[in-house]
């Protein structure tokens, strides 16, 4: 429980005054530089720039661990430990809050506190009260700058329908030329006029639009919301290049479940430029509303902000449940232990302090892998992880079994403390259904459609990665989930290689039939040698798997498709992969920038 505030009868300490405009000068700086670089996405869209896009991304993510860590230097080059008494911090935090007034982003800032004020004083030595548990500065109604709305007003019944939609998509600016823009925003009406009838040009129907386009990859989208009385209905536009290096409308989406795929989780953050970054979570709540506030923020590259409001919402739900922690169902891996509560969408991942064979591995390349993946395209194939340390649980809700087994294979990681568990470091990931038991369970149920659906969703995720650079190593059904939607993601990050990195070669024919006959290759084999053609050893013993993976996906064991793929990174292509269904596109494959039909999310 929070202990109480002892409030002082007067903030007399000008050392906790300073460290407070310290700390927030600290976030000030991080967000400035993170909106700067948001900023230049637009240019990069403009210019088909995509690998300076890329990088920026990239950089964009260790941009608040710099600043933290530039922070804490400061305090502890101008402060002694004895400076910063409990009362001392009690008195930083309440200037913090002074300071927070009229300030734009005053969640995000309270968390930067958080994360200087740890980083100084150990989990032991630290209070409640000497850090943000809970939002001190209320996010509503915090006002953008005059000239810089959070979103924009149209209304559709004054100017008309076709020219709202131009004035929409012009408003923007941007610094590229349209193929044919009244031809796209005509094919717009047509679907709004299909979807919602008369309604659109109602007198009271308002079109509302987030004022800064969102990027990621090849892509800008308008991200708006009509309104008519008490109806919302939300709708995304993208916008693409097309071969010749014009801009079109990709398509309008309007379906809520394919809105939520493209802020997916299992895909890269946006470069957004928010002044108010509250009010464009809260803008995109209203469209969809089943997505946690902890999932957008991430999604829109506030990352840290995120894991925080995950872990108070995991707090919370403890409070209000009673169910066991417990090993999570599937394959044991040999790397991890993995657990999860029931009644919880997520699991807890830890790394093993030993592996067996034949596993080659150590903590710190795993934590490299994970790593990799957070600051990688993972093209909405790849589960975004929260990286946890010093994460305490209650002793009571753990089953004794997991908890013994936790000691047995990863004791270097658990403490314990009282009635808590403590776990030093640990990876948090949506749940979802291993391939494997999805598989298992298709056969017993003799339901084949299943089947095909997986192993058609199996072999795009892999040509999806391949085509981001990411050869997923070990290509087991067990390493694959399905998610809610029914598509298949990977989620095993330990041996991941670039595939840049690989050698793809086809095994050579033997010598003679001593060589046939041989227990063990009878060629060399490097390190990152990979055998395309050996896959179907391991994943096509099943006679219904086999038959859908040769039908759709039988390229995946031949050497040349993964040389081809090699050579189209290192000649610089980065592939078109759409986070909606084909079918939804308005003129599918015409326009592809790449002129390589890619596969797309499906549903």
């Amino acid at each position: 429980m929070t202990s109480p505030i002892a409030f002082p009868k007067l903030l007399s300490s000008q050392i906790a005054f300073d460290t407070a405009r310290t700390i927030l000068d600290g976030f000030d700086k991080h967000y400035r530089l993170f909106r700067q670089t948001s900023k230049l996405a637009q240019t990069y869209f403009e210019q088909s720039q995509w690998h300076k896009a890329q990088q920026a991304a990239r950089a964009r993510i260790d941009y608040y661990d710099t600043r933290v860590d530039e922070c804490v230097k400061i305090l502890e080059d101008d402060y002694v430990e004895a400076d910063l008494s409990d009362e001392v911090w009690r008195e930083v935090k309440l200037h913090y809050i002074g300071l927070l007034i009229d300030h734009k982003q005053p969640e995000l800032a309270e968390i930067f506190f958080n994360s200087v004020c740890c980083k100084i004083l150990h989990r032991t030595y630290f209070h409640n009260d000497f850090i943000f548990v809970r939002p001190a500065v209320s996010t509503e109604y915090i006002d953008t700058e005059e000239a810089a709305p959070t979103y924009r007003v149209y209304y559709p019944a004054k100017d008309g329908m076709a020219f709202t939609l131009w004035r929409i998509v012009t408003n923007f600016q941007l610094d590229c030329s349209f193929d044919d823009l009244t031809r796209d925003v005509g094919m717009i009406e047509a679907r709004l006029r299909a979807q919602f009838g008369g309604d659109v040009m109602e007198a009271n129907h308002q079109i509302q639009v987030l004022a800064s386009l969102f990027f990621r990859n090849k892509g800008a989208y308008i991200i708006g919301k009509g309104i008519n009385g008490g109806r919302e209905f939300p709708f995304v536009v993208p916008i693409l290049h097309n071969a010749g290096g014009q801009l079109y409308l990709d398509t309008v989406l309007f379906d809520v479940n394919h809105i939520m795929l493209l802020f997916s989780y299992t895909r890269a953050y946006f470069m957004v430029d928010m002044e108010v970054p509250s009010a464009y979570v809260q803008f995109l709540r209203s469209l969809m509303p089943a997505k946690p506030r902890s999932e957008i923020y991430t999604i829109i590259g506030l990352q840290k902000i995120g894991k925080a409001l995950f872990y108070r919402d995991f707090l919370r739900h403890l409070r209000h449940s009673s169910d066991r922690i417990e090993s999570a169902p599937g394959i044991r891996g040999l790397v991890m232990i993995v657990f999860a509560l029931p009644s919880y969408p997520y699991v807890f991942k830890v790394i093993k302090d030993f592996f067996p064979a034949p596993k080659e591995t150590t903590r710190a390349l795993v934590k490299e892998k994970y790593q990799l993946v957070k600051h990688h395209d993972r093209v909405g194939r790849m589960a975004d992880t929260l990286e946890y340390s010093s994460v305490a649980f209650p002793r009571a809700r753990f089953s004794e079994e997991l908890l013994n087994d936790l000691k047995q294979v990863a004791p270097s990681m658990v403490e314990e403390e009282g009635d808590e568990i403590i776990i030093k470091h640990l990876y948090i990931e949506r749940r979802m259904t291993p391939l494997n038991i999805w598989l298992m369970k298709a056969d017993e149920r003799d339901d084949e459609a299943a089947t095909e659906h997986a192993i058609r969703e199996y072999g795009n995720a892999i040509k999806e990665l391949v085509g981001a650079n990411i050869f997923p190593g070990d290509m087991l059904y067990k390493n694959f989930g399905v998610t809610r939607q029914d598509r298949v993601v990977f989620y095993d990050y330990d041996e991941i290689e670039y595939i840049t990195d690989c050698k793809f070669r086809q095994i050579p024919a033997p010598r003679n039939e001593e060589d046939e006959m041989a227990s063990e290759p009878w060629y060399a084999v490097a390190r990152n040698d990979v055998f395309p053609e050996q896959f179907g050893v391991f994943l096509l013993g099943n006679p219904r798997v086999r038959k859908y993976f040769m039908h759709y996906h039988a390229d995946l064991l031949t050497a040349q498709y993964w040389q081809q793929a090699q050579q189209r990174i290192r000649d610089g292509q980065i592939d078109d992969v759409f986070p909606y269904p084909q079918e939804v596109r308005f003129l599918q494959y015409q326009h592809a920038g790449s002129g390589l039909p890619s596969t797309s999310a499906s549903h």
